[in-house]
This record gives C-alpha cells, sequence and structure tokens, in this order.
C-alpha cells in the first residue's frame, strides 16, 4: 500500500511538472513570436496590444493566433490590402487614434465575417474604396474623421452591418452638397440620394448645353434673314437710284410712222 501511495504521489508530480513545462513552452512560444514593441498575453486567446507603440505601420508578423489587437495611439497612415488575412481568429480590432488615411479595397480580406468590433474612429479618413467593407460583420466605430460625404460613402454604408448606428456617428466634413458640410451624415443621406445628383448633374448640363444651341441657331437665322432683308433694301434703293433711259428722237418719229 505504501509503494502504490508513493507511486501515485510521483505521478501527480511528474503530470505537475510536465504541465508547467508545456505552459512554459506555449508562453515562451507567444512572447518569442510577439511583434517589436508589442505584448502578447495568452487571455481567452491570444491577446497582442501594441498601443502607444510609436508603430508607423501595421506589423506583418503578427501571430496567426491573435483574437484581440490593439494598435491604437500610434502613427500609422494606411491599412495595406490583405494585411490580416492569416488572423483568421481575430475578434477584435482597434486601430483608433491613428493617422489612418488609405484603406485599401480588400484590406479587412480573411477577417471581414469573423471580426465583431472594428474601431478606426479618430482618424483622418476622407474616403475609403467603395467595396473596402465588403462582408464586414463587425460593428464598426468610424465616428472623428473628416469624411467626405458623396456616393461611394453611401454605398460603404449600406453595405456595413449596423449601418444606421455607424452612419448616424458620421460627420461630413465636406459634401458634395456645399449644405451638408458639418451635418450628420444620415441627415444628409435623407435629404437626398447622392448617388443620383452625378446623373441628375449631367442631365441638367446636356440641357443647358442644348438650350445654348438652340438660341445660337435662332440667333443665326434671325440675324440672316435681317441681313438679307438689309441687303435687299440697299439693293433696290440702288435701282431706285438710277437715271432714267431718254428716247431718242428718232425712235420716236419711228413710232409715229407705224401709227
Amino acid at each position: 500500500m505504501h509503494l502504490v501511495d508513493l507511486w501515485l504521489t510521483r505521478s501527480l508530480s511528474m503530470c505537475l511538472l510536465l504541465q508547467s513545462f508545456v505552459l512554459m513552452i506555449l508562453c515562451f512560444h507567444s512572447a518569442s513570436m510577439c511583434p517589436k514593441g508589442c505584448l502578447c498575453s495568452p487571455s481567452g486567446g491570444l491577446n497582442v496590444s501594441c498601443s502607444n507603440a510609436n508603430l508607423k505601420e501595421i506589423p506583418r508578423d503578427l501571430p496567426a493566433e491573435t483574437v484581440l489587437l490593439y494598435l491604437d495611439s500610434n502613427q500609422i497612415t494606411s491599412i495595406p490590402n490583405e494585411i490580416f488575412k492569416d488572423l483568421h481568429q481575430l475578434r477584435v480590432l482597434n486601430l483608433s487614434k491613428n493617422r489612418i488615411e488609405f484603406i485599401d479595397e480588400h484590406a479587412f480580406k480573411g477577417v471581414a465575417e469573423t471580426l465583431q468590433t472594428l474601431d478606426l474612429s479618430d482618424n483622418r479618413i476622407k474616403s475609403v474604396h467603395k467595396n473596402a467593407f465588403n462582408n464586414l460583420k463587425a460593428r464598426a466605430r468610424i465616428a472623428n474623421n473628416p469624411w467626405h460625404c458623396d456616393c461611394t460613402l453611401q454605398q460603404v454604408l449600406r453595405s456595413m452591418a449596423s449601418n444606421h448606428e455607424t452612419a448616424n456617428n458620421v460627420i461630413c466634413k465636406t459634401s458634395v452638397l456645399d449644405e451638408h458640410a458639418g451635418r450628420p451624415f444620415l441627415n444628409a443621406a435623407n435629404d437626398a440620394d447622392l448617388c443620383n445628383l452625378p446623373k441628375k448633374t449631367t442631365d441638367y448640363a446636356m440641357l443647358v448645353t442644348m438650350f445654348g444651341w438652340f438660341t445660337m441657331v435662332i440667333s443665326y437665322v434671325v440675324y440672316y434673314v435681317r441681313q438679307n432683308q438689309e441687303d435687299a433694301r440697299r439693293h433696290l434703293e440702288y435701282l431706285k437710284s438710277l437715271p432714267s433711259r431718254q428716247k431718242k428722237p428718232d425712235e420716236a418719229d419711228d413710232i409715229s410712222t407705224v401709227v
């Protein structure tokens, strides 16, 4: 019995030691794979925090098992195509308080359908490609950006989940319609369908052009008629001014004889 207890005690100790060793290896592996300037911690999945790390671009060596990614408060200026394509477990992405101006068309390819929260607030985004947020299921925060309100932005917001809430927090810094500048995008979109404005503008321009040509033609016809009338009047006056032809005496005698 004593031998059995001793064996069980040693076995339990070995199991605990082995478990600790495995955990140490996993933690060391995660730490060694962590991007420079970031902190990685396995808390309900790998949590990668790169906040206030003076990053000028998104790290390209992010661990594939990343679930939470914090890149806020840096100097990142753009989100390149497919930068997150290998992060299939990514749920939260925070890119707020950066200097982001450009978001490529396929920036969120690979994570669009799994991402739950996307924070792009407090950046310098004026516009994005109309397909940039395609299939994005995340609740997006895009407030406090100098948005230019136009048809593209209208299409982008319509393609996003919870677009009503998202659009309500978007303020038009500039707009295709000057009267919408400084107003919430939702109000601007309710006032006018921004995607129909170019067509209407084209129609108006064509109408004005046609009216201009018609006016020119009428003016030319009127000028031509008046000019002809003036020429005819002058010609008539010229004919009237010519001296009448005088009959010669011989001609008068011939006429008398014949009679």
